[in-house]
């Protein structure tokens, strides 16, 4: 992988993006943008630059794409360096509380005013605003307030946790990375940048939007596991392999299902109606049993070339050797690390991945003078701890 900036060819290429490192979320929608081809520089504390090697940060995914930089920014030094890095910057990214960059003296009043076509986005939990934004949270406690997780699980069972990809990622990184986009795309019109306020909970209860009218309409009940598409329809489910695998089943539509019955051998078989929800326990049970007494390879080559909506439950590491996505090259593996690929694919200037993450610090020389930093400013900085 190479870290010529000007050899990138994605869709933000000449995009640079200043972000002060964090975890989760923003780091997660600034490897996006980073994807895309922006210049991310990531800001970390001198106390996170080791000088170690290059190899020793290549499993930190989601810094991927990123140059890294340490600046103090408690001193009034370090400070001005970030003022500098912005002001000839596109796009600068902070996940703190809010307040805590207004108390740095790097708030939106500070950048904005010396770029006016600064995009300056912020990303929390709970938002900038709000009697909760000072709190402290986290993923299960945005998408607990939001709504979605009262209606994920089985029935009869507690809410279950869906990872971190909910809140974390779904409502925050990739809504903040769509936020940046589109603040681009109306400066390019305006000449002027914009605050975005990316609050999680915000996102977790966007991503229900199909979900909150069928909900408040009567169509999709806060019974967790008795609806089509949380578990309660047989037909929208998964089961256990005799080997102990898992088989996911997602055959809605008629024809799909027609196919699905097929497969397991149930075509024309005294059945339950497909929506007699009365019926469903006896189609779970039939399901069941069928799917059980074979091995998930066995379930996986039946029904490949039918369109019965069915697919083996595939680990991360069976994922990136699946025949579907090696073809796709939906994960890679630079310098021997799985990771995902760009997503989505762009035709005319695709997303790269293109420089592997870096530690702490280990491009702080080059960005600060490719920035019009003087050897001996920078040599200052150094001598005063304000860079490492």
């Amino acid at each position: 992988m190479t870290g010529d900036e000007n050899s990138r060819t994605g869709p933000l290429a000449g995009v640079t993006v200043v972000e002060l490192a964090g975890l989760g979320p923003a780091p997660f929608g600034a490897m996006v943008l980073a994807d895309y081809g922006a210049d991310v520089i990531c800001v970390d504390r001198p106390s996170k630059a080791s000088g170690a090697p290059i190899e020793s940060a290549r499993m930190g995914v989601s810094n991927r794409g990123r140059r890294a930089i340490t600046v103090d920014l408690k001193s009034p030094e370090g400070v001005q360096v970030i003022c500098r890095l912005t002001d000839s910057a596109d796009v600068f990214v902070e996940g703190f509380r809010p307040g805590v960059c207004e108390r740095l003296g790097l708030g939106p009043d500070d950048l904005c005013d010396r770029n006016p076509g600064l995009v300056y986005a912020r990303m929390t939990g709970w938002g900038q605003t709000g009697p909760w934004a000072a709190r402290a949270g986290h993923d299960i406690d945005y998408i607990s307030l939001a709504g979605p997780l009262a209606h994920i699980g089985r029935a009869d069972q507690p809410p279950t946790v869906p990872l971190n990809l909910v809140g974390d990622f779904g409502g925050g990184g990739l809504l903040m990375a769509l936020g940046v986009c589109a603040a681009l795309v109306e400066r390019a019109r305006s000449g002027l940048g914009q605050v975005i306020d990316v609050a999680m909970v915000d996102g977790a209860a966007l991503i229900s939007a199909p979900m909150v009218p069928a909900y408040l309409g009567g169509t999709f009940t806060d019974q967790r596991g008795t609806n089509m598409l949380d578990s309660g329809a047989p037909w929208y489910d998964v089961y256990e392999t005799s080997d102990g695998g898992w088989l996911a089943v997602g055959a809605i539509e008629p024809q799909f299902y027609v196919e699905l019955l097929d497969g397991l051998g149930l075509a024309g078989a005294d059945l339950p109606d497909q929506h007699d929800r009365d019926g469903w326990p006896v189609l779970r049970d039939r399901f069941a049993a069928i799917i059980g007494a074979r091995t998930r390879d066995d379930w996986e080559a039946t029904f490949d070339g039918r369109d019965a909506c069915v697919a083996p439950v595939l680990t991360y590491a069976e994922a990136a050797d699946h025949p579907h996505l090696v073809a796709r090259g939906t994960y890679l593996r630079p310098d021997g690390v799985v990771q995902p690929a760009p997503a989505p694919r762009f035709s005319r200037t695709p997303a790269l991945v293109d420089r592997p993450p870096v530690p702490p610090g280990y491009d702080t020389d080059e960005v600060l003078a490719a920035a019009g930093f003087a050897a001996d400013e920078i040599a200052a900085l150094r001598a005063t701890a304000t860079i490492a």
